[in-house]
């Protein structure tokens, strides 16, 4: 049966009592433990006159405070707004205000400019959850300290708005996705299935609990009696000391984190005999390195695709079944997808030829909050939602990500699609982690320049690296281009980000 966030936290305490929930910083936090201090902000959000219905934004790093917040606003009854704890003052008053939180709390380091930023908004209280902050704020300790540990969830419909998560404001300010109540359960509920997550499972991650794929796994391993190893930010060794030391089951992350983790020189020394099932999402993930983790780890890696606008992941592998390696695999229960035509999306293209991937079904937003035209442009005919990624479905309904419709690179009339290139460019040797972006050529509009992080103790060249190319791709679609880079430009969940890769760029 399907059911809220507020609900679900009780129901886990019910069912595992003094089971660990989390462990942060090692430190273990029961079911029980968790669900009474979720109960206390609750408590806590109900005497500061938050009511059903209003937004409460959340601007931390992962901990399990962050985590008793999460779920005690949602049993308070109101709309949940969790944000990376990477924005700045004016970009957290830009989404508190657009949503209208009544409440904000915030993790360290959000002093400067923060009220400032507040002062047009609707917000009429912020709660810091450690260190330092503004000096009105509020501390959280000091919010629950006389709080009940006692709370009766305030009842919310399954088709009521139960959060709103923003977009990463790639062509201006982000844009609030509204999430029913039935689309976060759904999403926990298809993502758990497909994984074969258990109260068995110990999860290992450092994906941020604010952002879309992190709150899923989260969500699992609250909804179904797993133990999450909660880190506060991704660090590979770390890691890798977690799954050893807490015999993990699964473990997960984004793909540049797998790189991380496997160019860490101390990899062969840990214990992963334990390890079952790895998800990696975020972007896109060459069949090669997929197979290179699970040699390296020995379990199974399960390739998810997912937007904020969906709750969480609109397609996965599914454990027991088959799967392909570079392949985001099928749609999760209940939800259908599609591939319709990049210029007509109410055609649907033929096996192996690129459209953009539509998704249909209970996951997909109820739409952009205050943004009617953004709704409009994104949701086609009979419920279809256009996700912007360009995809083929292979003749068994595999699925395959070719690109970002916004990242392809047109070079001399022809299409040129990035994560095209990484895939070929990522099975080079020589290549640990890589990005591709279009630069300016005054005869051709674009040119495609490969920017490569070497693997440690490799001696990269520039021409072998292109004849590697020149064996698997199209003359026109061959890098011009390669800078060799310390590092690449990553989100807070460690997400390439293309759109940045001209702050690293030489200019060559």
């Amino acid at each position: 049966m399907l059911t809220t966030l507020g609900e679900a936290i009780e129901k886990a305490a019910a069912a595992f009592g003094d089971k660990p929930a989390v462990i942060f910083r090692d430190q273990p936090c029961s079911f029980d433990a968790l669900n009474r201090r979720a109960n206390r902000v609750a408590n806590a959000l109900v005497a500061q006159g938050v009511e059903p219905g209003d937004r409460v934004t959340l601007c931390g790093q992962n901990s399990t405070d962050w985590m008793a917040a999460y779920y005690g606003v949602a049993k308070a009854g109101a709309v949940l707004n969790p944000v990376t704890a990477m924005l700045t003052a004016g970009e957290i008053g830009y989404i508190a205000g657009n949503c209208g939180a009544k409440l904000l709390m915030v993790g360290a380091g959000k002093g400067d400019g923060l009220s400032e930023a507040l002062a047009d908004t609707a917000v009429e209280r912020v709660v810091l959850f450690e260190g330092d902050g503004p000096a009105d704020a509020t501390p959280f300790e000091d919010l629950i300290a006389d709080a009940p540990e006692d709370f009766e969830c305030r009842p919310r419909g399954l088709d009521e708005l139960g959060a709103i998560g923003y977009t990463s404001g790639t062509t201006g300010h982000p844009k609030g996705a509204m999430m029913s109540n039935r689309a976060i359960a759904v999403s926990t509920a298809g993502t758990a299935m497909m994984h074969g997550r258990t109260a068995n499972d110990t999860v290992v991650t450092a994906l941020p609990c604010s952002h879309v794929y992190g709150k899923v796994v989260m969500n699992c391993s609250v909804w179904y009696g797993a133990t999450l190893v909660l880190h506060e930010r991704f660090e590979a060794e770390p890691m890798l000391r977690s799954v050893e030391r807490y015999r993990a089951t699964m473990l997960e992350a984004v793909p540049t984190g797998f790189m991380y983790m496997l160019a860490d020189p101390a990899i062969g020394t840990y214990d992963f005999s334990s390890l079952e099932r790895m998800t990696c999402g975020g972007q896109t993930f060459p069949a090669a390195t997929c197979a290179e983790v699970e040699a390296k780890f020995g379990a199974t890696l399960m390739e998810l695709w997912g937007m904020t606008e969906l709750a969480g992941p609109g397609t996965t592998h599914a454990w027991s079944c088959e799967r392909r390696l570079g392949s985001i695999g099928v749609a999760l229960p209940y939800v259908e997808a599609r591939i319709g035509g990049l210029e007509d999306s109410a055609e649907t293209m033929p096996p192996d030829e690129p459209g953009e991937l539509l998704i249909r079904g209970p996951i997909v937003m109820m739409g952009y909050y205050g943004n009617e035209a953004a709704t409009r442009d994104s949701m086609a005919a009979d419920g279809w939602f256009r996700t912007g990624d360009v995809c083929t479905r292979d003749e068994d309904g595999f699925l395959w990500v070719v690109d970002r419709k916004k990242d392809m690179i047109n070079t001399a009339g022809f299409n040129v699609y990035p994560a095209e290139l990484e895939r070929v460019l990522a099975a080079h040797p020589d290549v640990s982690m890589v990005a591709v972006g279009g630069v300016p050529d005054a005869q051709k509009g674009e040119l495609a320049k490969a920017y490569i992080v070497p693997r440690p103790g490799s001696d990269p060249d520039a021409d072998d690296i292109v004849a590697h190319c020149r064996k698997t791709l199209a003359p026109y679609k061959v890098p011009r281009k390669i800078q060799f880079v310390a590092d690449l430009p990553t989100n807070p969940t460690g997400k390439i980000l293309r759109r940045e890769l001209h702050t690293i760029d030489d200019g060559a």
